[in-house]
């Protein structure tokens, strides 16, 4: 015989959603953060090479950092 009645079934999908929600939003976050973390760096990058500092032959580190930015866009869509 099942005891389970309607309400604990709904309300442990509530708990479940709920905990996916705060997952996603924490989530969300720490990819705000990064992005923040990654346009600096570009920032930098781009400064430190109309200085002169940085040759043309260091362009990868420029070239992760886009990628990593468009890599953490793509997830917001």
């Amino acid at each position: 015989m099942n005891k389970t009645n309607k309400c604990s079934i709904n309300g442990k999908k509530s708990l479940l959603l709920q905990h996916q929600a705060t997952i996603c939003e924490g989530i969300q976050e720490s990819k705000a953060k990064y992005r923040k973390i990654v346009q600096a760096g570009i920032a930098r990058w781009i400064s430190d090479f109309q200085k002169g500092a940085i040759q043309i032959n260091s362009v990868d580190d420029l070239k992760k950092l886009i990628e990593l930015d468009i890599e953490l866009q793509r997830d917001d869509l």
